[in-house]
Formats: structure tokens, sequence, C-alpha cells
């Protein structure tokens, strides 16, 4: 199962992409807290891509989901750093044996801590990319609108992404 956090869901949504994901063999889901944050105050604030992660929710490629209060999900509450929302994520990942999709550093290193795997929106492009759902060129295009919608990405990653997707090319 991946559990999709907020940055994730909203770049993918910016560039289009989130349809992309029905090659996913995986269940996609998205905490009720994320979709409260993303999806209804994404809409209640105007903004085109929550009504784009709304009709993928709506068409069952999301599944939102209620997170149970687990010894986990106490702890992390514990943790001013982490929003509820990146609490939730990190727990009902932890709960199904998933992997969270997020980006936020300090999400991943408590993750890390936690024994939780994580992988970032990069990892998700590049995914798509080796399973042959859409072309290197296409993952270049994704990657580079992402950072044209104000994703970050440090330009040594950067440069790492485009090699990645410069060998899946070859």
């Amino acid at each position: 199962m991946w559990v999709f956090d907020a940055t994730p869901l909203i770049y993918l949504a910016k560039t289009e992409s989130l349809g992309h994901l029905t090659a996913v063999d995986e269940r996609c889901v998205i905490p009720e807290r994320v979709s409260r944050e993303v999806i209804e105050t994404g809409i209640d604030g105007g903004y085109p891509d929550a009504r784009r992660i709304e009709r993928h929710v709506e068409n069952g490629l999301f599944e939102i989901v209620a997170v149970e209060e687990t010894a986990l999900f106490s702890r992390l509450q514990r943790n001013p750093n982490l929003s509820d929302a990146d609490r939730a994520v990190l727990a009902a990942a932890a709960d199904a044996d998933g992997v969270a999709i997020m980006d936020e550093a300090h999400g991943r290193t408590v993750a890390d801590t936690e024994g939780v795997t994580t992988r970032g929106t990069a990892y998700v492009v590049l995914w798509l990319v080796s399973d042959g759902a859409i072309s290197a060129a296409a993952g270049r295009e994704i990657i580079d609108a992402m950072l044209d919608s104000g994703w970050y990405c440090a330009p040594d990653m950067y440069a790492k992404l485009v090699g990645r997707l410069e060998e899946l090319e070859e």
C-alpha cells in the first residue's frame, strides 16, 4: 500500500500526472487528515489541483482512509515538528506495512527512526518510468513541470534524477 502525503499529491496534480498512478499495483490511499488538508481546504481556496485530486478519489484511484490511534500515532503526536497529516501518513503506512510517499525531510527522518519505509515524489516519477507507464522524456517533463510549479529539489538531487532518467531512456 502506498500512503500519500500532501506534497506528492499536490505536485503530481499540478502537473496533471496523477492518472499515471493507475500503473501502480499497490493500493493508493490518502489519510483523512491529508484529504482535509489537500482536497477540502484546497477546493475552498480555489486551487485547481485540489479538484484534480478529488476527481481521482472519485474515480477510485485513491481511497480515503481513517487512521487508527495506534501507539505509534500517539508517540508521533508528541513530536511538535510533524503535522497531523504527516502523523497520519506515517501511522497508516506503519499499520499496513506500506510505504509512506512523502517529501518532507523531518517526516522521513522520523519514519526511518520508526522503521517506516518512505519514498518521495521523485521516486514515484522514476518508478513510473522504470515500469514503462511513461517514457523517460515524459518523466523529465514531469520533474521539470513540478519544479516550475514550486516543488523543491536540491541541485545535486536534480542532477541524479536527470542522470537516472537518461539511464532509463537507453
